[in-house]
């Protein structure tokens, strides 16, 4: 959660976001999760980035989770959290200020992989226009937010967003057209009008085609790192249907 400043929860599920959102209140940040997708959430891990209250135990206390994360917690929503016998197994826990390792290290057959950890965080001064059409404050906004969490989730992903609210994402595909089309589906599902939205892909697009995807549900922005050779394919799509395109020159490849 370190990525977020402002009051976020976030529900986990294999290591992937299945309900993100930053709200000025911890209570509505943890309702807006959990509508991303209650369903996945359930047997989940529960972070937050701020002191856990009554209010916000007291609805948690209403779905089955098996780890929960937070940097500290009022006395009376331990309370809360911990005086049903039923929740015994739960686990919960205390997130400290720690430097993490800037190295990741994989096996492989009879070595190690060593590389760089992806530290990068783009703001909106890593955002380079591409379009005749430029993303709004509040679209820049969410293009910010959707960048984070596609930094997270497993390649290839694509994210959509809304008002700091993860709507849908489309994880681990081994096609950007079967991420987005995943993501346009779990978004129907979950009730989520998609006009407005955001997208943010966690690679480069080859072709116009996950592009033209998300602006047939009604996304007007798009964040990627670009690098294609055919980038302007992307670009041109955008151009003649009104869509605000930027590029971060960044892939946050996760596998």
């Amino acid at each position: 959660m370190a990525d977020f400043d402002d009051v976020t929860f976030a529900i986990l599920k294999h290591n992937n976001a299945c309900g993100v959102a930053s709200r000025p209140h911890l209570l509505d940040a943890w309702k807006d999760a959990l509508a991303g997708d209650p369903v996945s959430a359930f047997g989940g891990v529960l972070i937050t980035n701020a002191v856990l209250d009554k209010a916000t135990a007291e609805e948690i206390d209403k779905l089955f989770y098996e780890v929960l994360i937070a940097p500290d917690y009022d006395v009376d929503a331990l309370e809360v959290l911990t005086q049903n016998p039923k929740r015994a197994n739960r686990i919960i826990l205390i997130q400290k200020q720690t430097e993490l390792p800037k190295k990741q290290i994989r096996t492989a057959l009879n070595g190690v992989l060593v590389q760089d950890k992806d530290l990068k965080v783009e703001t909106a001064e890593d955002f380079k226009p591409v379009t005749e059409k430029k993303p709004t404050t509040q679209e820049i906004e969410d293009l910010i937010f959707a960048n984070k969490l596609v930094k997270h989730t497993k390649s290839n992903t694509i994210i959509f967003a809304k008002n700091k609210q993860l709507y849908a994402s489309g994880v681990g595909q081994t096609s950007r057209v079967d991420a987005t089309k995943q993501a346009i589906d779990k978004a129907k599902e979950f009730g989520f009008d998609l006009q407005g939205a955001v997208m943010s892909s966690d690679a480069f697009f080859p072709f116009p085609d996950c592009v033209e995807l998300a602006s047939k549900a009604g996304i007007t922005a798009v964040v990627q790192p670009g690098g294609s050779i055919k980038d302007q394919l992307s670009i041109d799509f955008c151009n003649n249907n009104g869509i605000a395109m930027v590029m971060t020159g960044t892939r946050h490849f996760k596998h």
